[in-house]
């Protein structure tokens, strides 16, 4: 082969410190613009980017050249800092430290498309708790008595 090639999906997760609803509608759309052109910022496809107040789901292609971890501190930082600038809520603004990555295979892209369009819908039903933990379940991460990865 002459060339690399690669194609790798990520779902990332992640939520605001404490779970706190901070994402307010009037927030949503400078904070996932921001998002985006990070991402493209950093030679990343954004896809799809949606939440609900207490967190937010993200599907992108990774550059190959970057780490997971490296993109989503990236992220994370930049858009706390960007929101706390504009000082469009009265709370400090910050995530929280963790956050989820899934490999996503091409087969199951426009699943997951709908699954973050659908996220207002989605949590009428299930709290952003039961959802990560049926994710870590799914993914086989080892979950402690009380809930915990």
């Amino acid at each position: 082969m002459s060339h690399s090639k690669t194609k790798i999906w990520i779902h990332a997760v992640f939520s605001t410190k404490n779970c706190q609803p901070l994402i307010r509608k009037t927030v949503r759309d400078f904070l996932y613009r921001h998002i985006r052109q990070e991402l493209t910022n950093a030679g990343c496809i954004a896809d799809s980017i949606n939440g609900i107040e207490d967190h937010v789901h993200i599907l992108f292609l990774l550059q190959p050249q970057l780490a997971v971890s490296d993109v989503m501190k990236q992220i994370k930082g930049s858009s706390s800092h960007y929101i706390n600038g504009l000082d469009v809520i009265p709370d400090k603004f910050a995530w929280q430290t963790g956050y989820g990555a899934f490999s996503v295979i091409e087969s199951q892209v426009e699943r997951v498309r709908q699954y973050i369009a659908n996220q207002e819908q989605h949590h009428q039903k299930m709290t952003f708790a039961e959802e990560y933990r049926r994710f870590t379940k799914q993914y086989g991460f080892l979950i402690d008595e009380e809930g915990r990865v």
